[in-house]
């Protein structure tokens, strides 16, 4: 379903969100003050516009309050964003996800409602240590503190064994959410379903569990 996005700042990380979305076939509305990024975006966007994001009357006038999700992407300037974020927010926008520079950040746009807060390079760095630490680890998704999910390489060890033999749930605490085979995704996989060598296990669990798991089961 085609669905309707701004996205409020167009440097690396908004404008890598404004392209690929837009090249997904949404409808997407690009926002930024600098007209040269404007003018490299707008055919990576439906409108692309040379905007103070910043000012209530500039932003009604964009019609914003008809979007249903809005990125705030504002580079260095944490005043600018958090303004921006503040009034969306007073303007009733259902979804503004907001990128952060530092925890100070998050924590104003938390408190002022934004519905999600995005910190791109901690996020990649966390990835990318994990990459680096484990052969065995292919992604790695933090949901919270404690929990995450991960993509782990099946070995020879869990190899043409079924899920229900292996009972990963009882010996570390983890599920097992889909198999990869391939192109092909199997999703909720069913206890009878075998795991094959390099199939790439989607498996959501604790950290500690998962390390477990990584460490002794596989």
């Amino acid at each position: 379903m085609k669905k309707q996005f701004a996205v409020i700042g167009l440097g690396r990380f908004g404008g890598s969100v404004c392209k690929e979305l837009y090249q997904m076939g949404h409808e997407v509305l690009a926002i930024d003050t600098n007209e040269d990024r404007v003018n490299d975006f707008s055919r990576f966007s439906t409108h692309a516009v040379v905007a103070n994001a910043t000012d209530e009357n500039t932003l009604q006038s964009l019609g914003i309050r008809n979007f249903e999700h809005v990125v705030v992407a504002i580079g260095d300037n944490i005043q600018a964003s958090i303004l921006c974020t503040l009034l969306l927010k007073e303007m009733k926008v259902k979804q503004v996800w907001v990128k952060a520079q530092n925890q100070y950040h998050h924590k104003v746009v938390e408190r002022i409602g934004a519905d999600r807060i995005i910190h791109p390079e901690h996020d990649m760095g966390i990835r990318i240590a994990h990459y680096l630490v484990s052969e065995k680890i292919i992604d790695y998704i933090e949901l919270s503190p404690e929990y995450s999910i991960v993509e782990l390489i099946a070995s020879r060890k869990v190899s043409e064994n079924t899920i229900a033999k292996l009972d990963i749930r009882a010996k570390y605490g983890c599920t097992i959410l889909g198999i990869k085979r391939g192109e092909k995704v199997t999703i909720s996989p069913t206890p009878d379903q075998e795991i094959h060598l390099n199939d790439i296990l989607i498996v959501i669990g604790h950290n500690n569990d998962l390390k477990r798991f990584e460490d002794e089961g596989l």
